[in-house]
């Protein structure tokens, strides 16, 4: 039931090259940034990453994606990183954008073994009715065609239905290889603790994973946490990584907002 691994570099040593990954995080908060660097020391590439955004251009799956290793993205906010709207406008990335609270359902729902929903969001757009860019062609951006972009992939219809006189779209629930989440405290046996807004979408995503890595801020034995205060439980998570103090502290804020 011990589940802790030495290090990061470990956690991960077994993630190929074209695998699907599951990252938690909102913006800069909750990132598990710590597996992320490892990932990027062992080089691997291909990725095909699901996560509410794609972090900024030198924090969290920013790296990754500078670096090119990162080959799709399945999230709902391109945010702060220009590296991710450059490649994605030039046609070096696959990017397949849902609406943020789909995609967090998408994750739930792959986790608990729900194949697909139905959902109002969406309906009577492109994410219904397709054509949403997944890929441009190379150079697309500059293109004259399409209102200056040739797409190369584009997003299938889905499937829609009326319920009580409402129409749905219906949409797929998201399992992936691997996830990486970040908690706040976590015991041996995986059962997790994350903190206020950095919870975000981590449980969602270590849920969606099949192998979820977690990175633990404080690693404490089994019995010591209350399951009232667990908000992920082990079962979800198959290795933990205690970070050192310097890596817990190591944060950084977005957008710094001061009051004179």
């Amino acid at each position: 039931m011990n589940k802790v691994y030495g290090s990061a570099a470990e956690a991960v040593a077994d993630i190929p090259d074209g695998a699907s990954l599951a990252v938690g995080g909102f913006g800069l908060s909750g990132v598990p940034a710590v597996l992320i660097d490892a990932l990027l020391a062992q080089g691997t590439a291909a990725l095909r990453v699901v996560s509410n955004n794609c972090g900024v251009d030198d924090r969290g799956l920013g790296v990754l994606l500078a670096a090119g290793r990162i080959t799709r993205v399945t999230g709902s906010y391109v945010g702060e990183n220009k590296e991710f709207a450059r490649q994605y406008l030039a046609g070096e990335l696959e990017v397949e954008l849902t609406p943020q609270g789909t995609l967090a359902e998408r994750l739930r729902a792959g986790g608990a073994g729900i194949p697909a929903f139905y959902t109002p969001a969406g309906v009577g757009t492109q994410v219904a009715d397709g054509g949403l860019p997944w890929r441009y062609a190379p150079g697309g951006a500059s293109r004259p065609e399409s209102g200056g972009r040739a797409v190369a992939i584009a997003s299938p219809p889905k499937e829609t239905r009326e319920f009580h006189g409402r129409s749905y779209v219906l949409e797929h629930g998201i399992t992936t290889d691997f996830a990486f989440v970040r908690a706040v405290r976590g015991d041996r046996h995986g059962n997790l603790v994350f903190r206020r807004a950095a919870a975000n979408f981590n449980p969602l995503a270590a849920m969606a994973g099949r192998i979820t890595v977690a990175e633990v801020e404080h690693l404490v034995e089994p019995g010591e946490l209350q399951p009232d205060e667990v908000h992920l439980p082990g079962i979800y998570v198959q290795r933990m990584v205690e970070l050192t103090p310097a890596e817990a502290a190591g944060k950084q804020i977005e957008k710094r907002t001061v009051r004179i």
